[in-house]
């Protein structure tokens, strides 16, 4: 008599890492600013999945590694919410498009070493952003198997996401395809609020408009009723009005 083996239980891949999303107030501006621009951008296709500090694990049954990019962009993954993202539970398909976030905690040795992570793993894109002064950006393409830098990120446009990187003097800048800044939440929240006021002043001015153009047809209206009431007055005491 033969009996089965108690099947082993399912690797459990963690949500959370147990390490803070950011060091500080700007790194953090930057994370959410970049998740939610790019989300934004690619909000219309069902078939991208956009994510800001969130672990990958790149390999079935491993637990163990795992990346928490400050944002990514996977192409032929479709929308909704995740716990973690499992790459053999995803198509196989690792993000194409890496963001990470420069911190103070952060050290160039451990950079280097997360874009061998990436390379290997088959990101197709690599950033990283330095927003403090002097801000810029850095870039990777991949080439065959490997990660390649970017000569020149100031007006460089990603292969993939189509957005605008720009470097001006101590400032940094992504642009969306259509010419539009990635704006913070911030700037998003001011820019409606004045799009508003511009949209209730329209509003008004044509109100304005209105009134003034019922008003004048309400005087021309009564003129004309004036003068007829004036010429029939005329023929009544025999006076033709047109000789008047």
């Amino acid at each position: 008599m033969s009996t089965l083996a108690p099947a082993l239980p399912a690797v459990f891949y963690p949500s959370s890492d147990g390490e803070r999303m950011a060091d500080n107030t700007l790194q953090f501006e930057w994370i959410v600013t970049l998740q939610g621009n790019l989300d934004l951008l690619f909000r219309d296709d069902p078939e991208v999945f956009v994510a800001g500090d969130h672990l990958i694990y790149p390999i079935e049954g491993d637990n163990k590694t795992r990346f928490a990019p400050d944002a990514y962009v996977a192409f032929g993954r479709p929308k909704g919410h995740r716990g973690s993202y499992v790459v053999f539970a995803e198509a196989n398909i690792f993000p194409q498009v890496i963001f990470e976030v420069w911190s103070p905690s952060n050290e160039p040795e451990k950079m280097e070493v997360k874009r061998l992570q990436y390379q290997r793993y088959g990101a197709e894109e690599y950033y990283i952003l330095y927003p403090d002064f002097p801000a810029f950006w850095r870039g990777w393409l991949r080439e065959n198997e490997t990660l390649v830098p970017v000569a020149q990120m100031n007006g460089f446009i990603s292969p993939r996401l189509g957005v605008r990187f720009e470097i001006t003097p101590g400032q940094v800048a992504i642009y969306h395809p259509n010419g539009d800044r990635f704006l913070s939440y911030l700037e998003q929240g001011v820019q409606a609020e004045e799009e508003a006021e511009r949209a209730d002043a329209e509003h008004l001015r044509a109100d304005s408009e209105r009134t003034l153009k019922d008003a004048e047809r309400v005087r021309a209206d009564a003129e004309h009723d004036r003068a007829a009431r004036f010429a029939t007055r005329l023929r009544e005491l025999g006076i033709d009005p047109d000789t008047v």
